[in-house]
């Protein structure tokens, strides 16, 4: 939110520095972000000053050019072309001096310099007002007051405005600080409690009178729970022209574009009160009356950007006896603005529900400086004081007359919240005693009114802006605020407490994942939980009707929970590869969300991404590309690292992947690994191939550290090892004769290791070679050869019995 210095001065009187300031409001907790300058003229005229044309001849190389001399008031004249029609002799102009800054409309920067135009030398430009950002007009220069004297700085002739803006950082629950008033209120409290006394000055509505009541527009309001409070009134007689400089100015300095002098009095209301106007053209409301009513199912609106919209049964409208013209607090109708033509309006100011205008924001995608304000809540009882004031604004620069009574629909008035603080919670909150005389003091800064005080608290009346006051622990934030975080101290002595807890609790088996995984080079990755429901294309079967629904999504986009952390990592791959990174190792730990029949489930998963090669191409070895046994190996890794072996695999039944194996402990699936899809791969533009790991960590982490860690002597006796070259049938995997042969030889089978792969020439069809070595070992004594050829033979014999294998 932009705050204007200059602005927020007019409801209180001060004179620091506008870093002083900022620091102030940080305490108080309305951060400011950032400081900014402002110029009402861009480069504020520095370097222009006033000149008389002293002298003015044609140019002797170009027809359309002049040679003029122009005094600036240091005494040596200066020589400048010039190609405007109107420059003459005696004239006071604009001169920009050499090493002025000028900008173009669209705000870059040139600057002036020495120069020869056809041949004759240039000291300066006579500038038009467009170069100077004074207006559009570029026909000639500007002619200035005779009377000015040469060397005068035209930046003190057009009074050009300097300000500082803040940028504050605005939480959701302060909606009472959302314009300056609400925030020169704020910074009264936080100066009364450093001892400076000031008053808070609050725009007069003393002079507002209805002229006439020619006018007359008639309101209902179908649902008082959607409106409790709407006012307005009619103003005739207007004329619709750009706003005077000093409105526009403010408007500008906060970022806002000045539209007319109606629509920039109802946002100069809205950012200084905190209050959203609108105004509808009189003449077009049909039948002279306005109805708050909700939308009618299956109608349609369009917007003041040319949009039309789908209007929902829940959605709040402004219509007339005809038809819609605005959505209630979010955004107007292109047929009922204000326009040129305007000559009368209807000026509305109102309290609608918050929750209903925020359901009607996000269902439309608008996020208007009205919505923004109504969603958090604000002053009910501000809305007919910002009604006067917007009107009296309006009347000032507009003309026009106040043509009818205001309307004030407000059939159940809200009370002001009632709080009990008591002493003691704000001692125990705090941890530090502050005396009841500062308390009572910063409470009536806060405007908080004391009801009742007892020994044990006070009874507080909360002023209807606070919003976000409703219990006594905010009162409790609201008192320390003032009194300042830095004036709590910190106690020399910590007491805490040291609670046992597992080596196996979930967030150490992550950090230890975590730091296994990130020095094998994978980087690990956060994502939204929030995505598109498109992707459950992708999951096949009832995958698109266990979604887990937003009710109020930020966009389409994001509208459901995910239901795998697949295609937010792909999306990760993707924004890397449009920016040249090829060689991707990520992980990320996430939830998955799923909706069941009644029931919603949360899953826990920690997956891997692989994509491109293992390391860069170098002269010592050529690239390699991360291929299914890197995933492979990594995912066995993993398993190591909880302390899990004699996994079970088989071919993968998840539907993201093409090709792959799931891995088993018993029946319960830890993991499924593979190749990604080619079309999924297509629908994020990926053109490399990308492998995936998903583990199930709730059942992997069940499984971890069940076996307990056996220490041994590196054996004294030497290892052998034999080797069998088997023909096997092409299905046969190698993990069946890893598993068959350590179920044959239990005590002294080591290892098997498959060394070669065969397929080709020489083979049965649908034969296949593999290349296998078994290493064995006695740790109490050398093997003989009779005891290897014995265990070599049992292999042999178990494999043809169960595999129908061959020794080649």
């Amino acid at each position: 939110m932009k705050i204007s210095y200059n602005w927020l001065k007019q409801f209180i009187t001060l004179d620091w520095d506008s870093r002083r300031t900022g620091d102030l409001l940080t305490s108080l907790g309305l951060e400011v972000e950032g400081i900014s300058s402002f110029e009402s003229i861009q480069g504020g005229l520095k370097g222009v000053v006033v000149g008389e044309v002293l002298s003015c001849i044609k140019h002797p190389n170009a027809d359309k050019l002049k040679l003029t001399t122009v005094d600036i008031g240091t005494g040596d004249p200066l020589q400048i072309v010039c190609g405007a029609p109107n420059v003459a002799v005696g004239q006071k102009v604009p001169v920009a001096t050499i090493g002025t800054t000028l900008y173009t409309a669209e705000g870059e920067s040139w600057i002036i310099k020495k120069g020869k135009i056809r041949g004759e030398a240039s000291y300066g430009m006579i500038c038009a007002e467009d170069e100077l950002g004074l207006g559009d007009s570029h026909e000639g220069i500007m002619v200035l007051n005779d009377e000015l004297k040469p060397g005068t700085p035209c930046s003190d002739i057009f009074e050009v405005e300097l300000d500082e803006v803040f940028e504050i950082g605005l939480t959701p629950n302060r909606a009472d600080a959302m314009s300056h008033f609400g925030v020169a209120r704020d910074l009264k409290a936080g100066l009364l409690q450093q001892e400076i006394h000031t008053g808070l000055i609050t725009p007069s509505v003393s002079n507002f009178n209805i002229t006439n009541r020619a006018l007359k527009i008639d309101v209902e309001v179908v649902d008082a729970k959607l409106a409790p409070r709407y006012c307005g009134l009619t103003i005739s007689n207007l004329i619709v022209q750009p706003s005077p400089d000093w409105l526009k100015n403010r408007l500008r300095a906060i970022g806002l574009s000045p539209i007319n002098n109606i629509v920039d009095a109802t946002n100069y209301v809205l950012h200084e009160l905190g209050q959203p106007l609108h105004a509808f053209d009189a003449d077009r409301i049909y039948g002279k009356k306005i109805v708050v009513r909700p939308a009618k199912p299956g109608s349609t609106f369009m917007t003041l950007d040319g949009e039309e919209r789908d209007l929902h049964e829940e959605d709040l409208m402004i219509c007339d006896s005809e038809k819609p013209m605005c959505i209630a607090g979010v955004f107007g109708g292109i047929n009922t603005g204000v326009t040129e033509d305007t000559r009368a309006i209807f000026l509305e100011s109102a309290y609608f529900d918050p929750v209903s205008i925020r359901k009607s924001a996000k269902r439309h995608g608008l996020n208007t400086d009205a919505s923004f304000r109504f969603e958090r809540g604000i002053d009910i009882n501000n809305v007919e004081y910002a009604l006067k004031r917007a009107a009296l604004l309006i009347c000032e620069i507009a003309g026009g007359d106040i043509s009818s009574d205001i309307i004030d629909l407000y059939p159940k008035k809200m009370d002001d919240h009632q709080v009990f603080l008591t002493f003691e919670k704000i001692n125990t909150l705090i941890g530090q005693e502050i005396p009841r005389d500062n308390i009572k003091a910063i409470l009536a800064s806060l405007d908080i009114q004391v009801k009742s005080v007892t020994e044990s608290g006070l009874g507080l009346l909360i002023p209807s802006y606070r919003v976000d006051v409703q219990r006594e622990v905010d009162v409790i934030e609201e008192i320390l605020r003032v009194y300042g975080y830095d004036n709590i101290h910190v106690p020399e002595k910590l007491t805490a407490s040291i609670a046992p807890s597992s080596k196996f609790e979930d967030y150490k088996l992550e950090n230890a994942i975590g730091q296994l995984l990130a020095a094998k080079g994978f980087s690990e990755i956060l994502s939204n939980s929030l995505t598109n429901p498109e992707y459950s294309q992708f999951l096949g079967g009832e995958a698109q009707n266990t979604q887990t629904l937003i009710l109020n999504p930020l966009s389409t986009d994001l509208s459901v929970m995910r239901q795998s952390l697949l295609f937010s990592g792909l999306e990760a791959i993707s924004h890397n590869l449009n920016r040249r990174k090829s060689n991707l190792r990520m992980f990320e730990f996430g939830m998955t969300y799923h909706y069941k029949g009644e029931n919603y489930e949360e899953k826990k998963h920690l997956t891997l991404l692989l994509s491109g090669s293992r390391h860069g191409q170098d002269w010592t070895s050529p690239a390699r590309d991360m291929d299914f046994y890197y995933l492979k190996a990594t995912t066995n890794l993993v398993f190591k690292r909880f302390g899990i072996e004699d996994l079970e695999v088989q071919p993968t039944k998840n539907v993201v992947l093409s090709e792959g194996l799931d891995c088993y402990s018993g029946k319960t699936l830890l993991a499924s690994l593979g190749v990604v899809r080619a079309d999924i791969l297509k629908h994020f533009d990926i053109k490399q191939e990308v492998l995936f790991a998903d583990f199930r960590w709730e059942n992997v982490t069940k499984l971890a550290g069940r076996k307990d860690i056996t220490y041994r002597e590196v054996p004294k006796y030497p290892d052998v090892k034999r080797d069998f070259a088997l023909l096997l049938d092409d299905e046969v995997p190698f993990e069946r004769i890893r598993k068959i042969a350590f179920n044959t030889e239990k005590k002294l089978l080591k290892k098997v290791n498959l060394f070669d792969v065969y397929t080709g020439k020489n083979l049965p069809k649908g034969k296949k070679s593999y290349a296998v070595s078994f290493t064995l070992q006695d740790e109490q004594k050398t093997l003989t050869d009779k005891q290897i050829d014995k265990i070599m033979n049992k292999l042999r014999a178990q494999y043809e019995k169960e595999l129908g294998a061959e020794l080649r």
